[in-house]
């Protein structure tokens, strides 16, 4: 039954496949469960109500995802939208939390709109191929910045931006050797390297007096604090308009950038370069993100960290099942799953970062008109953290140059719309 509703055989998986693939993603994006609560928490928000917030938007989001669009991807409220949400709406500009809220849930309804209608899709169908290949390899080099600063091998610089940290002891040195021990069971080929990776440098953290034992079972604090908590009093204002405009743009290109990227490099487009079931996908993180909202949290997402599970052989709903699982179990067991530290999912983004730059071979580089725009948008990336910036610049700089070098036949009206409401977006 469960080969049959998820065309394991057809996808070239297994049940085993998909259950370590699923464990791996959640394992590499369980942070959110800590991180969430702290950033919402700023604001004046009850970080135990957070918690089970952004633990159940996770569940509903990434269970739609597995039944409906049947893709092995993950959504949780995501870490930059928290970031803009505490740190620029509420502390920049002082905004209350229930504005923000308030500002989510309209995007999220928008969102819904926006599916239904088939724009979300034809902005994705608009991009060129060489950019789609490029947004793989550019969530790569994301990744893997993630995974080196989480584990403190890459740090702030005043001078120079970033700079290495200390790797001779504590988190770094700890998330070094999770790396060498994860490289070599990847050399060797062993299945569920990833996962094994993870759990052995969880185990080597502990020795090292890193991994911090939090207990095992807790009952889910209440979300009661955060239900419905909605501020409609601007919700005409030019403010409101201004947040969720923002809002929309960073969680759409966000989700498109990671739906693109990943499943260009698990070769799952379709014959003619589109992603299967975007339709149900995008509609997974509208009806997540209206929810979240309700509850009390942030926008959600589709998870880059949905590449570690697909380069663990994910390929079909039945990994975001077991993800959407693994978040329903870390109701109960907070305190376990939270004692996994930074350092031992480190080595997974960095080493998922490489298998996510094999796409770049594809890109004719001997082409300028492709290769520039798809070289800004991979670099633009990790140096701006944030995805949809690297979409923004890339596809901004592939539609003016190819103007400019009268390569007109090269271009469709979504691309050009789409340029132009980026370059509108820097000056807005």
């Amino acid at each position: 039954m469960i080969d049959n509703y998820f065309k394991l055989k057809e996808n070239g998986t297994t049940v085993r496949t998909e259950v370590i693939a699923g464990i791996t993603t959640f394992l590499t994006m369980a942070y959110i469960l800590a991180l969430n609560p702290q950033f919402l928490s700023t604001t004046g928000m009850d970080a135990g109500a957070v918690f089970t917030a952004t633990a159940v938007s996770a569940i509903v989001g990434t269970m739609i995802m597995a039944l409906w669009a049947k893709l092995p991807f993950a959504l949780a409220p995501g870490v930059g939208l928290s970031v803009f949400f505490s740190f620029t709406v509420c502390m920049a500009m002082g905004y209350t939390w229930q504005f923000a809220l308030t500002a989510v849930f309209i995007e999220g309804i928008i969102f819904i709109l926006l599916t239904l209608f088939n724009i979300r899709e034809a902005i994705v169908n608009s991009i060129p191929q060489t950019l789609k290949n490029a947004i793989g390899a550019g969530i790569g080099l994301f990744i893997a910045f993630i995974g080196l600063q989480n584990a403190g091998i890459i740090v702030n610089s005043d001078s120079t931006l970033v700079k290495l940290g200390d790797i001779t002891s504590g988190a770094p040195l700890l998330a070094l050797i999770g790396l060498g021990i994860t490289s070599l069971l990847l050399i060797r080929k062993v299945n569920g390297a990833l996962l094994l990776g993870i759990l052995i440098t969880t185990i080597i953290g502990a020795f090292m007096g890193i991994t911090q034992y939090k207990g095992i079972v807790s009952l889910p604090p209440s979300p009661e604090p955060l239900l419905f908590k909605f501020d409609f009093s601007e919700v005409f204002s030019l403010k409101m308009v201004l947040v969720v405009f923002t809002f929309l743009f960073v969680d759409l290109f966000d989700t498109l950038g990671t739906l693109v990227g990943v499943t260009t490099k698990a070769k799952m487009l379709t014959p003619d370069g589109k992603v299967p079931g975007i339709k149900q996908a995008f509609m997974a993180d509208a009806v997540a993100t209206t929810l979240g909202a309700m509850m009390g949290t942030s926008t959600v997402t589709t998870y880059v960290e949905s590449a570690a599970g697909v380069a663990q052989g994910g390929r079909t709903g039945l990994t975001s099942l077991v993800t959407a699982s693994c978040f329903v179990v870390a109701l109960l067991f907070s305190p376990l799953f939270l004692s996994i530290t930074p350092s031992a999912t480190a080595p997974v983004l960095i080493l998922v970062g490489l298998f996510m730059l094999s796409p770049v071979v594809a890109i004719d580089f001997d082409n300028y008109s492709e290769s520039i725009p798809a070289f800004i948008c991979i670099l633009a990336m990790p140096l701006s953290y944030s995805i949809a910036e690297g979409i923004s610049l890339g596809m901004v700089s592939y539609v003016v140059l190819n103007l400019l070098s009268s390569n007109q036949k090269k271009l469709n009206a979504g691309m050009c719309i789409l340029a132009v409401l980026f370059i509108l977006k820097y000056f807005i």
